[in-house]
């Protein structure tokens, strides 16, 4: 309610073009899905299934949207800095553009944010974006992943990522081995966050595990 009045008073700027009454319009919308990131999602190397032979993961494929770069790391930016809630369902809607056709019984599994940042954004940004997405396609959304840790990684390199991601995730739930699981966040960068998040789901019974995000970026710029 609050979110539709706000933008009654002050309506939103596409971020790529500057028209008036959405974050993202059409066009620019289309721009960033026609030149979709293709390739290993830690590495860049080609890749047809998203991650590559010389890349330990827990997942068997993955998606991604893009490279955090331009119009699409200002939408994040402002998604996740500057409280523009209403963010998620277009990041929620361009991986739904993305990702191909998942069997109907696929549960989608939201990484969950570090405490601290979810009381200065006032909201769970993955969770919301993983919400987003599960309703465009029908899916089940399961918050199978907890987290153990309130750390944040921002500003670690990565040995010091992968020792605090390790220790960060677990899973409570007895998960069924014949059910996909996609985890979702918004973006990778050492795939430390995937690669443990989705290990702790593979620990509680699952053989089909995918992962999706919205953006990859290099470690050396964080945000």
């Amino acid at each position: 309610m609050i979110d539709r009045l706000l933008e009654f008073v002050a309506p939103h700027h596409c971020f790529g073009c500057g028209k008036i009454g959405t974050v993202l319009c059409v066009n620019c919308k289309y721009n960033i899905v026609d030149e979709a990131f293709s390739g290993c999602i830690v590495c860049t190397r080609p890749s047809f299934a998203g991650i590559c032979n010389r890349c330990k993961t827990t997942y068997d494929k993955a998606w991604c949207v893009g490279d955090r770069e331009g119009v699409l790391e200002r939408l994040i930016n402002a998604y996740k800095f500057d409280r523009v809630r209403r963010a998620s369902a277009t990041l929620g809607a361009l991986l739904d553009e993305t990702l191909p056709v998942l069997p109907a019984h696929t549960v989608v599994v939201p990484v969950p944010t570090v405490r601290s940042h979810i009381r200065v954004r006032g909201y769970d940004h993955a969770y919301l974006v993983a919400r987003e997405f599960a309703k465009r396609r029908k899916l089940r959304l399961k918050p199978h992943v907890s987290r153990s840790a309130s750390t944040s990684q921002r500003g670690l390199n990565k040995p010091e990522r992968m020792k605090e991601a390790k220790l960060a995730f677990y899973c409570s739930d007895k998960l069924d081995a014949t059910t996909p699981y996609l985890v979702v966040d918004d973006v990778v960068t050492t795939n430390a966050t995937l690669r443990y998040a989705a290990g702790v789901l593979h620990d509680a019974g699952a053989t089909t595990i995918w992962a999706a995000v919205i953006a990859r970026q290099p470690l050396d710029k964080q945000g």
